[in-house]
């Protein structure tokens, strides 16, 4: 799915107009962005949680070559995928909204 394919799916499921929609994602792709820049988790419930993670420095080597190489120690972003998620795909289904039932 492209970027125009997901903000014309938000239009669709939301009722949005476009321009909002589009203002949405890139608001969220912005806030993600910062917070992980900070080193920060952002979960998204039924969706899964960005986080970062850091890759100690190790010795690889040059697959045409043979010869050792150092990689350097860096971050990464990872994306967890939310059990709910994980499960509706292994099931085959569409992900549904989950119902809260509060106790008084």
């Amino acid at each position: 799915m492209t970027k125009t394919e997901l903000i014309n799916t938000l239009v669709k499921t939301s009722k949005l107009e476009k321009r909002y929609a589009k203002t949405f994602l890139e608001s969220l792709t912005d806030v993600v962005t910062k917070e992980i820049r900070k080193g920060g988790e952002v979960p998204l419930t039924g969706l899964g949680k960005f986080k970062v993670s850091r890759r100690k420095a190790r010795i690889g080597r040059n697959p045409q070559t043979g010869e050792e190489i150092k990689i350097p120690a860096k971050r990464v972003v990872k994306f967890a995928v939310a059990k709910a998620l994980k499960d509706q795909i292994r099931m085959g289904g569409v992900a549904k909204p989950s119902k809260k039932v509060r106790r008084g």
